[in-house]
């Protein structure tokens, strides 16, 4: 959780409603669907049915691109974020969006490039333009090429329109994945846990997600071609393939866009070769850029996994020490720290809370705001005090639209310079049991004053030789790991086996 711009309650962050669950891509792909219309395809220069005319897609790419920010957040790095964007415009300018014979109209389309502060391994486009990396893809790197060909292979979904490509498919089943969404994220018979973390993370990935396997095996050769022409060894990108085929293995991190549709890791270990050597042929200049001492020189001090500073949590408590809080969890239940909120899951998923910023001003105000939603029924609201801070308690019940009856017990409380709001909701013959958990999070909400949570800082990444021939586990310091981070997983941030023997001169990416 990230603390929000300042005067927070007057920032953009919108607190979740009852009906307002809904991954925001998701939303989008339903708009501009009332009717498949026809367009040119950038890529092939054909023309085909799509979901989205361009001027549809560069609107829904800037609207959405703004709640991308706001749900990851860009990585604070400008020099970081200066380098991706140059490669990102020399992968850019050799791929079909910038050729003489492509439509002025898709020629003038401005490209975003951002890095987003998230530790998980994850790569994705919006139409329009706007591509996204995460620190966490910038760790399992191992240079320029192997960046420049995730750009390329981004860059590709965009030029070829697969997300307008999808909407046109899927124009009549859109609705009905609406409506289950909606429905869904205030249902507890389903996997409440999905549906929550669906909020944040998933919601970035809904897109990529929905594209199919020949979208992706053809924006692989595009990733390619784009990264060859732009003078890049294309090979190296199966390096990295290998590594998410070993994450993937190892059970550990998440790799959302690059799993599902994606073609299996292990397989593109042996294409991206073949499609390297086939561009390779076809191109006049030879393609052997690398780059490796440029790109590692981006990553120094990078933040290497999850980052205490925005929220962490440690015996059965969630600290955050930039915002000086803290509050007790429920033994067993999981904690999903995400930019704009707090999410706790019951282990049954039958019940869940969700802590998060209020935009109004008040308490008071907050308790009105949510008291007044439609379809809400208020059992009971009062003022009350949570450690010291003004606080209103509102218990409310509402339906679901298949009629399940949920209700919703919500704190909100004002400390420092913020009012948050901390809600629980599960259905309403559950409520009883479940009252005791939420009320035992809720109220113990309290300032944190503890010297050594306050101070911790995170991770990062630095760049040194080896300095001597040894197997890579030697130079782990396993007390310097991230929390969430294993020797294991190390070994493969540096693209090594951990019982590897490393030269002298190889640089490695070691925390600090």
């Amino acid at each position: 959780m990230k603390p929000p711009p300042f005067p927070a309650r007057r920032s953009s962050i919108r607190r979740p409603r009852l009906w307002a669950l809904v991954p925001v891509l998701l939303l989008l792909l339903t708009v501009g669907t009332g009717c498949v219309s026809t367009g040119t395809n950038p890529v092939s220069g054909n023309t085909r049915a799509y979901g989205y005319s361009w001027q549809e897609e560069v609107k829904l790419g800037t609207q959405a691109d703004e709640q991308i920010q706001s749900q990851y957040g860009v990585y604070d790095d400008e020099g970081l974020q200066q380098y991706v964007d140059e490669v990102a415009q020399e992968v850019l300018a050799e791929s079909h969006m910038r050729r003489p014979d492509t439509p002025e109209r898709f020629r003038n389309t401005e490209f975003e490039f951002r890095v987003l502060d998230s530790p998980v391994i994850n790569a994705f486009a919006l139409p329009g333009g706007y591509v996204y990396v995460t620190r966490g893809l910038m760790a399992h790197l191992n240079n320029e090429a192997q960046l420049a060909m995730v750009l390329g292979h981004e860059i590709g979904h965009v030029a070829a329109r697969h997300s307008s490509q999808q909407a046109a498919r899927q124009q009549f089943t859109q609705g009905l994945l609406l409506g289950g969404a909606v429905a869904g994220q205030a249902a507890f018979g389903g996997n409440v846990a999905e549906n929550v973390m669906g909020v944040g993370g998933q919601a970035a990935q809904l897109l990529s997600l929905s594209y199919s396997r020949d979208n992706e095996r053809e924006s692989d050769r595009l990733g390619v071609e784009y990264a060859i022409r732009a003078g890049y060894d294309g090979a190296e990108g199966a390096a990295f393939f290998e590594s998410l085929d070993r994450v993937r293995e190892q059970g550990g991190q998440s790799i959302p866009t690059w799993q599902s549709t994606h073609p299996d890791p292990g397989a593109r270990q042996q294409t991206i070769p073949e499609l390297a050597r086939t561009w390779q042929q076809k191109v006049d200049a030879p393609a052997t850029t690398i780059n490796q001492d440029p790109y590692y020189n981006s990553l120094e001090n990078v933040v290497l996994g999850k980052n205490p500073r925005q929220g962490f949590a440690e015996d059965d408590m969630f600290y955050h020490p930039e915002l000086e809080f803290r509050f007790s969890i429920p033994s067993r239940w999981t904690v999903q720290n995400q930019p704009q909120q707090v999410a706790l899951v019951e282990p049954d998923q039958s019940a869940y809370m969700i802590f998060t910023f209020s935009d109004a001003e008040t308490p008071d105000a907050a308790a009105r705001e949510f008291a007044g939603q439609e379809g809400l029924s208020v059992l009971d609201r009062q003022r009350t005090s949570v450690n010291g801070n003004d606080a209103r308690r509102v218990l409310a019940e509402g339906k679901t639209q298949q009629g399940q009856v949920v209700r919703l017990l919500t704190y909100f409380i004002a400390y420092g310079d913020n009012v948050y709001q901390f809600q629980g909701l599960t259905g309403g013959d559950q409520y009883s049991t479940y009252r005791p958990d939420f009320e035992q999070s809720m109220t113990s909400f309290t300032r944190l004053a503890d010297p050594e949570k306050l101070n911790r800082q995170p991770k990062r990444l630095t760049i040194r030789p080896a300095g001597r021939e040894a197997a890579f586990r030697s130079f782990v310091d396993a007390d310097a790991l991230p929390s969430d981070m294993t020797e294991g997983d190390l070994a493969i941030i540096n693209q090594l086996e951990l019982g590897q023997t490393v030269a002298p001169d190889r640089p490695l990416k070691l925390p600090n």
